[in-house]
């Protein structure tokens, strides 16, 4: 049997290894993470993979300190592949919204700060996590929802693009100047500057609804400018309306009375 000597060199021994390692490992890690810093990989990934590496590398160090000691690494690496199944089947959910946020960061559907939907809910993208996506609603409520979920759904991204077109629809009274309200529309959007000239504004009769006849007003303008375009529109159009004493009628019906 080995002396008390023998045993303490190698307890000594194994700390030293131990110590060694956990100051390559902090070197190594410090390197990878400037690396990363000069890549365009998205930055919530760094923190994954550096995670990563550093598991990797203190389980060479714990094989390489076990061997030292004469205990075979067979019996580390079979408890820690029993543990390694358990902790899967217990996290099953959360590796599903692992693997949707790894599918986020590298596909990009949508980036931080870009307004999307799900076709549930809708927001501003806060943040973007490895298991969960933050986004922040108008009326300023957060939301949390899983990544698993967004990577398996259909995504409206609203400020993908630099432009966006306007849509409004507007009904007359059947009486009314047709050609006088497609000038009315005309001029209004001419009057305002966040309105893109190109492509040009799109005026036409979309239906002759029950009540109205309805027309369709489409413009351009910068993506960050839609809710003020919009809204001017809305606004603008009906004084214009009833500056021209244009009517917008109202739901009717006709009921006749017989005895």
């Amino acid at each position: 049997m080995p002396n008390m000597n023998t045993i303490l060199i190698k307890i000594g021994m194994t700390a030293l290894i131990l110590l060694i390692g956990y100051i390559l490992i902090c070197i190594l890690t410090k390197i990878l993470k400037r690396g990363l810093k000069k890549t365009k990989i998205d930055e919530v990934l760094h923190t994954f993979f550096l995670n990563c590496l550093k598991m990797l590398l203190w389980i060479m160090l714990l094989i390489t300190a076990l061997s030292y000691l004469g205990i075979p690494p067979t019996s580390f690496l079979t408890v820690l592949g029993a543990a390694g199944v358990a902790v899967a089947l217990a996290l099953k959910d959360s590796l599903s919204n692992f693997a949707g946020g790894i599918l986020i960061i590298i596909s990009k559907p949508f980036s931080k700060g870009d307004f999307i939907e799900d076709m549930e809910i809708a927001g501003k993208v806060e943040k973007i996590d490895l298991l969960y996506t933050t986004l922040m609603t108008f009326d300023n409520k957060v939301i949390t929802i899983p990544n698993g979920k967004l990577a398996n759904t259909t995504i409206v991204n609203y400020s993908r693009e630099q432009k966006r077109r306007v849509d409004c629809k507007f009904g007359v009274g059947y009486e009314d100047d047709i050609a006088l309200v497609k000038e009315i529309l005309e001029n209004v959007a001419a009057s305002n500057p966040k309105i893109f000239n190109e492509p040009k504004v799109t005026i036409g009769i979309a239906a002759l609804g029950d009540n109205a006849v309805e027309f369709d007003l489409k413009v351009w303008c910068a993506t960050e400018d839609y809710w003020d375009v919009y809204y001017f529109l809305q606004e603008q159009v009906k004084l214009a309306f009833d500056v021209q004493h244009i009517s917008i009628p109202y739901p009717q019906m006709d009921v006749h009375m017989k005895k």
